[in-house]
């Protein structure tokens, strides 16, 4: 695909952006550069490589899922002002 200098100056005239002769020329030149690039990589046979969440094999570094903090959950409701069955009661603030 390659856009023609009518192409580029109806986009910017569709993007409101006032551009000259010149700088159109550019664009056009740029953007059909990209295209040729995006007609390369699609030429590419890629049917046994599988899919990459990253460009570079990166992994996070995780640490063991383990608890560290004591139960306070009795202390906790100790101090509530209403708790039923292990869940705090608040006043109703929605008829």
């Amino acid at each position: 695909m390659s856009l023609t200098q009518d192409d580029v100056k109806r986009i910017a005239r569709l993007a409101r952006i006032e551009t000259s002769d010149a700088e159109a020329q550019a664009t056009q030149t740029q953007l059909n550069t990209i295209f040729d690039l995006i007609a390369t990589m699609q030429a590419v046979d890629t049917t046994d490589i599988a899919p990459m969440a990253h460009a570079q094999e990166v992994y996070q570094r995780l640490r063991a899922d383990v608890v560290t903090e004591t139960d306070r959950h009795a202390a906790f409701q100790a101090i509530a002002p209403a708790v039923e069955n292990g869940l705090y009661l608040v006043p109703k603030v929605i008829e």
